[in-house]
């Protein structure tokens, strides 16, 4: 029993969602879990359905029923609906210009990460991400060595940080907080520990922040 609760916690769980991004994630999660539930009955009752004694009067209907219904109408039926949520879900995800998005940056290294802050110039926090709570948040992500990536389950989805290049991901936090955050591309021994947390504050305690002073 202790092991199956040690699964339960929701720190890095993406069913627990603490922002629109994570919510939509969760969601799909929740869609595609429901899609495959409904699949699997389908092919139980295909199964019983096969195997289950018919005359031969029967034969023409059932070849019609499993080629052209269940093997030709059902997956394409399926599939486009799965396309096309999946492109809204997708186009919801992506980072969108405004007054109010606050722009940070964070660089990945074997074994830690830095964040920079546009609105306040040469700060550099280590293993702390700080953000405003009920704001978005773009975070331009890198890596000064190996392949990473940067991954807060309850905020976001996760993107990769490639050397040499720099890649946009949009995250919010619905309320104040701290959020476990990890690398999700292994890269080598040590890999485990590469973590970071993620520091939401209200409005006042951002402007101290921005200000200099100790969140």
């Amino acid at each position: 029993m202790p092991v199956a609760l040690a699964g339960c916690n929701d720190a890095l769980s993406v069913v627990a969602p603490a922002g629109p991004a994570a919510q939509t994630i969760a969601t799909l999660w929740w869609v595609m879990l429901a899609g495959s539930g409904l699949i699997c009955v389908l092919v139980a009752g295909l199964l019983w359905a096969a195997f289950r004694p018919r005359g031969a009067t029967d034969e023409a209907r059932q070849e019609r029923l499993w080629i052209h219904g269940l093997g030709l109408a059902f997956p394409l039926s399926i599939l486009a609906a799965l396309l096309a949520y999946g492109l809204w879900v997708g186009e919801r995800l992506l980072p969108r210009a405004g007054a109010d998005v606050v722009r940070v940056s964070a660089a990945g290294e074997r074994w830690s990460w830095s964040f920079g802050y546009a609105d306040a110039d040469g700060r550099v926090t280590e293993g702390v991400l700080h953000i405003p709570a009920g704001r978005p948040v773009d975070v331009a992500v890198t890596t000064r060595d190996v392949i990473h990536s940067f991954w807060v389950p309850r905020l976001a989805g996760k993107l990769d940080a490639i050397p040499g290049h720099v890649n946009v991901l949009r995250l919010e936090a619905d309320r104040p907080g701290v959020y476990a955050g990890l690398s999700a591309e292994y890269s080598g021994v040590g890999y485990a520990g590469h973590r970071f947390e993620v520091h939401a504050h209200d409005a006042a305690a951002w402007d101290a922040f921005l200000r200099g002073e100790r969140p």
